[in-house]
């Protein structure tokens, strides 16, 4: 992807209440200098309903409704046709969900966005679990995973199912745009936001967002563990455009190890843990290669 300058504009201020090292905290940093100033945001619960302050404080310029966990979809539909009535076509409509508010109780409402193709972009920012609430498992949540509803212990329970795959699954909803996006590579983010913002109907996010304490991990490494998840081909970064596919950064393959043991959840893992992981990652990303390289298109 070519390289751009970063937008000047901050729509998101300094002194939040996010963890040190909190890749949500980039997450909405990113998003907003990509969208610019004429914008609405839609938020459930999550880590993003506690960041911003307290009442009547905020760290967000932009207008904020805060929305129940499961409505986030239902929320910027409202929105959307409320702008509509009143004649107000210049403001981007945003939902900015976690991973359990989108993969999770917020699907329903979510894939009814979709289907009724409402004008509004949505944001998944995807740390992989409930951290808000004392970094339960979502459906988001890697196989093998430590949460403390998945302890491990002497039985082993871990995580047992794979993470759900949220970019098929808005693929699938016939959208007109849909991008994965990791706070490791700025640029790559806002660019993906930029093109989003051009299209009309709903358009989906996957921004891949490291929490430190969730996923045991140093609060300097954040960034490095961003882009090792993108080196290692365990999230992609692509995006497909009224159904065309385009990887936009290719990664080395680095073992997945490299991202792994980085990462106190994945402390436990064995040797066959770790190679069985890597075999899925590398049959998951020969099956994006070659979908890329066919770029079906239909008419949506």
């Amino acid at each position: 992807m070519p390289q751009l300058s970063l937008p000047e504009y901050e729509g998101a201020t300094p002194g939040n209440l996010g963890c040190p090292g909190c890749g949500a905290n980039l997450a909405m940093r990113y998003l907003l200098k990509g969208l610019g100033e004429r914008v609405i945001l839609s938020i459930p619960a999550c880590c993003w309903a506690v960041i911003p302050g307290y009442f009547p404080n905020t760290a967000l310029k932009p207008l904020v409704i805060y929305t129940a966990f499961e409505t986030t979809g239902a929320s910027i539909a409202g929105l959307r046709a409320a702008l509509d009535i009143r004649g107000i076509s210049d403001m981007t409509i945003v939902g900015f969900a976690g991973d359990g508010g989108t993969a999770d109780i917020g699907l329903q409402s979510l894939s009814g966005a979709a289907e009724r193709g409402t004008d509004a972009i949505y944001v998944m920012y995807d740390n992989e679990a409930y951290m808000n609430t004392g970094i339960q498992r979502s459906s988001s949540t890697p196989r093998k995973a430590w949460t403390t509803t998945t302890p491990g212990g002497k039985c082993g329970l871990w995580k047992r199912e794979a993470k759900k795959n949220m970019m098929q699954i808005m693929i699938a909803h016939r959208i007109p745009y849909a991008a994965s996006v990791s706070v490791g590579y700025p640029e790559d983010f806002i660019q993906k936001v930029q093109q989003a913002k051009k299209e009309k109907g709903l358009r989906f996010i996957h921004a891949l967002s490291p929490c430190p304490p969730g996923w045991r991990h140093d609060s300097s490494k954040t960034i490095e563990i961003a882009k090792l998840a993108v080196e290692t081909h365990i999230f992609p970064l692509f995006e497909v455009r009224h159904g065309r596919y385009s990887i936009t950064e290719k990664g080395k393959g680095l073992p997945v190890e490299e991202y792994l043991r980085r990462q106190g959840r994945f402390s436990h893992l064995t040797n066959e843990d770790i190679e069985e992981i890597q075999e899925i990652v590398d049959r998951n990303w020969e099956i994006l290669m070659k979908t890329a390289r066919v770029m079906v298109e239909e008419i949506y």
